[in-house]
């Protein structure tokens, strides 16, 4: 089965929430996604459609996202994505007890959640996809998979302080550094201007984003290069903009 076959179940209250995460699945290239706007509904859809994967929100208006989780895995252990406007680690914390997958917090980017959706696909049914963003970029030691938004490490960091030896080997994307590095990787070895960079990143307008440009960034380098503080692979060019070398 390809990765775009597996059927998704989107479960949220917000009717407008639940069109716009289904047109951007759709848009993305998921053939198969339905959606309930409670408890009840969500069990039966699930019975009647067999879901692959469940984006479910925590609060729902006849019961939560906790309970329907735990009544799911009763009958299988159908991978599960928390969307939800409680932020607290609590919450979170819970969530990913109970067996979710992955745990997202509203207002999230359109990007961001096609790579976990994606993540958690390939890595509970090892599905492989073939496409452009199955590239993966190398850097050192270091390898970012487009696909997955994955950083991986393959061996410890160098020369960098002994906090940051023990960072873990495998670190996620955030949407905005993962369109920074896509845009970068598109132009390797080439400069990348300033406004180029946040007009990838802030679609609607890249105007007085340069400073938090600025912060994602260095946000960047400390997941992809051994000594952040003086970067080998992506290169401030002053005045004009950065380069992935």
């Amino acid at each position: 089965m390809e990765l775009y076959d597996y059927k998704i179940m989107l479960v949220d209250d917000e009717p407008e929430l639940r069109r716009m995460v289904k047109d951007f699945l759709v848009k993305e290239g998921f053939r198969y996604v339905v959606s309930a706007g409670s408890c009840r509904e969500a069990r039966a859809v699930y019975q009647r459609e067999q879901p692959r994967l469940i984006l479910l929100d925590v609060m729902l208006p006849d019961g939560d996202g906790f309970g329907l989780l735990q009544e799911m895995h009763k009958e299988s252990e159908v991978p599960v994505i928390f969307l939800s406007a409680k932020d607290e680690d609590e919450d979170r914390l819970h969530g990913l007890g109970l067996g979710a997958d992955d745990y997202i917090t509203k207002p999230f980017l359109p990007k961001e959640l096609i790579l976990r959706v994606k993540a958690v696909l390939k890595r509970v049914y090892r599905v492989k996809e073939e496409d452009k963003e199955s590239e993966l970029i190398r850097l050192g030691v270091c390898s970012v998979d487009l696909g997955s938004g994955l950083v991986r490490w393959n061996s410890a960091r160098e020369n960098v302080s002994e906090s940051s030896k023990t960072k873990a080997q495998e670190l996620t994307l955030t949407a905005k550094e993962y369109a920074i590095i896509e845009k970068l990787a598109a132009n390797r070895g080439r400069i990348v201007t300033i406004d180029a960079l946040c007009e990838a990143v802030w679609q609607e307008g890249n105007y007085g984003y340069e400073n938090t440009l600025i912060v994602h960034i260095r946000r960047l380098r400390e997941k992809i290069e051994e000594d952040p503080s003086h970067p080998k692979y992506l290169l401030t060019v002053r005045g004009l903009g950065y380069k992935l070398i």
